[in-house]
């Protein structure tokens, strides 16, 4: 098979630009809490719950359309999801109760995971080379960080001239506009001749029944958990925590001027900082042990979050912090999705990946809910960070002992490919 030399093919140019216009919508749903709360006098834990219950959706989704795109071909996968992504959007918008919304958002968080990463990466790995697979999935990644630094800025600008109500309409004919981009998303068959051969109960039967796969599943929890209670609780955490911002220093000079400004820059300050930590970890993806590097991002993640929590709370700490953490956000998803596309192969990596990524969304979900619940009953953001600094050396520990090596294919499989030879040399298959 002939090794594609460009990194920058046509699947991976739309695979970015589908992601990143799913992100941008997905990151944008934090500015609409304050107009939607502030119209219909919704609690903002009610609002919570909802986007909490699209984070769950999203994952369980994930797998559904996984296999879908296996099953029936990416982009129809790809246009379903699409589809339920725009009809959530828009029936939201009639949405007039915090039960109606929160409902809603279960065909949100599936239309997300039909346009998301685990169909995206699956049909962008599946189209790489070995030599690009690894940087590919990073690219892709990284453009869905891109989304999150012009979502939100998006969405309150539109919101400076028509209601939410409207906003959530363009951006339904937006998810639904890259659709015109599917006929450019041509995918060779990367898979093997052996993978192309095994149905989908034998991968799933073998993967269950290696530990490694479930310490691959167990790993990506902490992730999910991490990045839904930042996203969701950080700018709270700095408006209520964090020391004054000074008259006459760099922040203030800038126009960042409260507590409330400078989370909302910390918050984009992660996403500046993600795009290039997630192509660094797919260049490094490429030439060194994946659950090395994996274990290594955890570790780095926990020192970071200890060393932040145990000090004290300053504008120069949270920008630090920002900084640091955003350069490992996202860098985990290539290399997770790289090591089960290594390991299990190619011709089911949107299923196994989307089984693997309802952990992590498992993990958002317990993120965003647990972070208000404890806050209620403790009056502070405390005991959820070190909740998420335990999951995090969880994680850091689980990694180390998977085996980085393809599984080997059943007997049926290699009976099925190579009859001919065995039956004619009277050898017994390994």
């Amino acid at each position: 098979m002939k090794s594609q030399s460009s990194i920058f093919t046509p699947v991976l140019i739309v695979g970015c630009v589908i992601i990143l216009v799913n992100f941008a919508i997905r990151a944008s749903f934090g500015v609409f809490q304050i107009p939607i709360a502030a119209e219909f006098n919704w609690m903002r834990s009610e609002f919570s719950l909802a986007i909490a219950i699209q984070n769950l959706a999203w994952g369980i989704g994930q797998p559904i359309f996984g296999a879908m795109a296996e099953k029936i071909s990416d982009r129809k996968a790809i246009i379903a999801g699409a589809m339920i992504y725009a009809a959530g959007l828009v029936l939201s918008s009639f949405a007039v109760t915090p039960e109606a919304h929160q409902m809603l958002e279960i065909l949100v968080g599936f239309g997300i995971a039909g346009t998301g990463f685990g169909v995206i990466l699956a049909v962008v790995g599946r189209a790489s080379s070995d030599k690009n697979r690894s940087m590919s999935l990073a690219i892709a990644t990284a453009a869905g960080s891109a989304g999150q630094i012009v979502g939100a800025p998006t969405a309150e600008l539109l919101l400076s001239f028509m209601p939410w109500q409207n906003v959530f309409i363009v951006f339904a004919a937006a998810i639904l506009a890259v659709l015109m981009l599917l006929p450019f998303m041509r995918t060779p068959q990367m898979a093997s001749k052996a993978e192309l051969e095994q149905s989908l109960g034998q991968v799933l039967n073998g993967a269950f029944k290696d530990p490694t796969y479930t310490f691959i599943f167990l790993g990506f929890f902490s992730c999910g958990y991490q990045l839904a209670f930042i996203t969701a609780h950080f700018p709270a955490f700095v408006t209520e925590m964090c020391g004054p911002i000074l008259s006459g220093g760099a922040l203030h000079a800038a126009g960042i001027t409260t507590t409330s400004a400078l989370g909302a820059l910390a918050i984009a300050l992660i996403g500046v900082a993600n795009i290039g930590g997630t192509l660094f970890a797919g260049w490094l993806g490429n030439r060194y042990s994946k659950k090395y590097l994996l274990a290594g991002i955890y570790t780095a993640r926990t020192i970071i979050a200890i060393l932040f929590i145990v000090n004290p709370i300053t504008p120069i700490s949270v920008i630090i912090f920002s900084v640091a953490m955003g350069s490992l956000w996202l860098a985990t998803v290539p290399l997770t999705s790289g090591l089960v596309a290594h390991i299990y192969g190619l011709r089911y990596m949107g299923t196994l990946y989307g089984i693997v990524f309802f952990s992590h969304q498992l993990g958002s979900f317990l993120g965003v809910w647990l972070g208000g619940r404890m806050y209620d009953i403790y009056g502070s953001y405390t005991a959820v960070w070190w909740v998420g600094i335990g999951v995090g050396a969880f994680s850091a520990i689980i990694h180390l002992p998977i085996k980085e090596r393809k599984l080997e294919r059943p007997l049926a499989a290699k009976l099925f490919i190579f009859p001919n030879k065995l039956r004619g040399s009277g050898e017994t298959p390994n």
